[in-house]
Formats: structure tokens, sequence, C-alpha cells
């Protein structure tokens, strides 16, 4: 009877053995489908890193090359345009009142002075955009930073009935960039916004966050929106749609929230606003 029992027993203990072996052997299996799936995903996000660095590096590069040759001849135009500038000036001084002419003569010599002052301007802002970018990296909490930004633009914005709004994160929004570029990209969205108010005026929110472990600037304006046929442009280099533009603002600002490593977009409605988004690394807690 004991031998009986003692051979239940045992075979009880190896069918308990067993079906806890294939529960193991299941969950050994679900477990590796799930680290190759993760295996899987990872490859693919570091193979989308790896060709979006590549991309940019040789954007950088092409860039570089453009910079280097143009901001020469860039150079080379604004020695002479000084000169003409100057004689221009000159000009306008040995010219007599009592010239019958005189009123003519000074009003075309103003249009070609203001239109050769455009045209250094251009090229100062082309030599800006060309030249290359060095980052004076520091600790800065945003929230200080378009807090300075809201106080120098609120003047500005109040001449054009536009009302400012700032909205700051609760929180130090701690981020290691150069902060002079950094003011600079975000007053370029600011004065695009300004711009595309209409004239009775609008709003003009600039908010600091987080998303994804990540600083986020929002500059909101209630403007008329961009047209979806030209979204997609209005980054690019000398593309612009305001009368006397250079062009030259937005790409500005992509370029140097990139160099930051960071990203820019645009969410707009016709008829309703815009709203340009950047993302800026956060820096960790000390």
């Amino acid at each position: 009877m004991l031998g009986q029992l003692w051979c239940v027993s045992l075979a009880t203990g190896a069918v308990l053995v067993a079906v806890f072996v294939a529960v193991l052997l299941v969950r050994v299996a679900r477990l590796r489908r799930r680290v190759r799936r993760a295996i899987v995903r990872l490859r693919q996000i570091h193979q989308r890193q790896t060709t979006r660095l590549l991309s940019r590096a040789r954007r950088a590069e092409r860039l570089a090359e453009v910079g280097t040759l143009t901001g020469g001849l860039a150079h080379e135009i604004k020695n002479p345009l000084s000169t003409v500038q100057l004689n221009l000036q000159l000009l306008q001084e040995d010219i007599s009142p009592d010239n019958p002419a005189y009123p003519r003569i000074v009003n075309r010599l103003a249009t070609v002075q203001r239109e050769a002052g455009r045209l250094r301007d251009i090229l100062d802002d082309f030599l800006r955009y060309a030249g290359k970018i060095e980052l004076q990296r520091q600790r800065v909490d945003l929230n200080l930073l378009l807090e300075e930004l809201a106080d120098f633009f609120a003047p500005q914005a109040q001449a054009q009935r536009v009302q400012l709004r700032l909205r700051k994160h609760p929180a130090p929004l701690l981020a290691s960039v150069d902060p002079r570029l950094i003011k600079q990209a975000v007053l370029n969205l600011m004065l695009n916004a300004l711009q595309a108010m209409p004239a009775d005026g609008g709003e003009l929110i600039l908010q600091a966050g987080q998303t994804n472990q990540q600083a986020r600037i929002d500059v909101i304006d209630t403007g008329p929106g961009i047209p979806p046929e030209v979204v997609g442009k209005i980054f690019q280099a000398y593309y612009s749609t305001k009368k006397g533009g250079t062009g030259l603002g937005l790409a500005m600002t992509h370029r140097i929230v990139e160099e930051h490593g960071g990203t820019i977009a645009v969410t707009t409605e016709v008829g309703k606003g815009t709203d340009f988004t950047v993302l800026l690394p956060i820096e960790p807690a000390l």
C-alpha cells in the first residue's frame, strides 16, 4: 500500500514538474519573442536616428561649403557697395539747391542709397546665415530667457495693438544652450508672428513647457494662418511671402535649433493662427 502511494506521489510530482517546465518554457518563448521584437524596434530606431544624423551631417557639410564660397563673394560685393554708398552721399552734398532739378535729383539719389542699403542688409543677413555657428553653451532656465524676450518685445507688440502673453513652466526649465542664439531664434519667430497679424491687432503667446523629456517653446499667434501649399516652404532660405522680406529669418531659426540638437515644427490653421514649436534637449538634474 505504501509502495503504491509512493508511486502515485512520484507520478504526481513528475506531472507537476512537467507542467511547471511546460509553463516555464511557454513563458521563456514569449519572453524571447518580446526580446526579439524589442531588438527589432531598437534596431529600427537606431537606423532612423543614424540616417537622420547622417543626413544632417551631409546637409551641414554642403552648407559649410556653400557658405565658404558665397561668403567670400558676399564680402567682395560689400566692399564696392560701401564705396557706392559713400559716393552717393558725397554727390548729394555737392548738388546745389539752386539747381532747378535739385528735388528730382535728390529723390533719385535717396532711392539709390536706400536700395544700396537694403542690398547691404541682405548681404549681412546672408553672411550670418551661411557662416559657421559656434555655440557658447550655458545652463539656462528657459523661463527666464523667455521672460527677458517678452519684456524686450512688449513695446513693439503694443505699438501694433497685439497683446503679448507669457506662459512659463511651473518649474525651472533648464537646458544647455547658447542664450544669445536661442533668443535670436525665438525673436525671429515672434517678429514673423507680429508681421502676420491683421491691422486691428491680435494675440501673441510665448509659452514654455516640457514634452517627452524635452524643453518646449511655443510661439503662438492669432493671425491668418499659413496656407497648406506654403507650409512646406517656410523654412527654406530666401522664401518669403512678405514684401521686402529677405526670407532668411525662419531659415536661420531652423538652423540654430538644429545646431542645438533640437527640432522645430509648425501647426497652423487658416483663419485661426499658427503655432511654432521648438523642442530642445533638456538639461539633466544635478
